[in-house]
């Protein structure tokens, strides 16, 4: 396992620690234990999103087929549980840890334009989710989230790949197209709307899928957890 990736478990598990260390004292200051259980709550599933970004074995990629920089990860899943349970705001900062603690692991390599596309298609794709699912908190409403959040994460990631993302590689990295390309399978033939409907575009929708297919599969027993918090 690289160094990098070790200093970003050892950096989740001491957000997890002093999370779980703020949690066991809420009972002694019970004017602020709304503020203090969200804190917890948000270092706890913080640790986990980046546990299973950071863990080689929770992301893979498919040689051949997308480029070898493209990674499916399940950060997302830890932030769609948390949104549900306990609202967007949570589910936002839980994004924003997992991406700060990306920033020193990887942001470097890429001059922190994958970072920063990562952080927008995952607030795109789990926001709505978690806005639909707290004001209709019932199974088909979270479900109608989660299919818009689907279509939005897609349509942004589309958007920004084609006008922002590889711009921004092909300036910072100096990079022309031919170049790009050298780096991607040989059916995608240009960096715009070829790289972007036959890599970015699958590539995501099965990510997605999997990602909802996880939380739909957690639903129920997720659903007594929160009616129990709301409680």
């Amino acid at each position: 396992m690289k160094t990098l990736q070790i200093i970003g478990i050892v950096l989740s598990l001491i957000i997890f620690f002093f999370a779980g260390l703020i949690n066991s004292k809420e009972h002694k200051d019970p004017n602020r234990a709304l503020s203090v259980k969200n804190m917890a709550r948000i270092g706890v599933f913080g640790a986990i999103a980046t546990i299973l970004y950071v863990v080689p074995i929770f992301n893979f990629t498919i040689p051949g087929i997308l480029p070898t920089f493209m990674k499916f990860h399940f950060d997302e899943i830890p932030a769609m549980i948390a949104g549900f349970a306990f609202g967007p705001i949570p589910a936002f900062f839980i994004i924003v840890i997992k991406t700060l603690i990306k920033l020193p692991l990887g942001g470097a390599s890429s001059m922190f334009v994958g970072e920063i596309s990562d952080f927008i298609y995952s607030c795109a794709f789990v926001l709505p989710a978690a806005i639909i699912y707290k004001h209709h908190r019932k199974f088909k409403y979270a479900a109608l989230g989660l299919g818009i959040g689907f279509v939005s994460q897609i349509i942004t990631s589309l958007l920004c790949n084609v006008f922002i993302m590889v711009p921004a590689y092909m300036y910072f990295f100096k990079l022309d197209e031919a170049g790009i390309l050298r780096m991607m399978p040989p059916f995608i033939t240009n960096v715009t709307w070829s790289y972007s409907l036959v890599a970015v575009l699958p590539f995501n929708v099965v990510k997605n899928i999997l990602v909802i297919g996880v939380t739909l599969l957690i639903y129920k027993p997720l659903h007594r957890l929160i009616e129990k918090i709301h409680a």
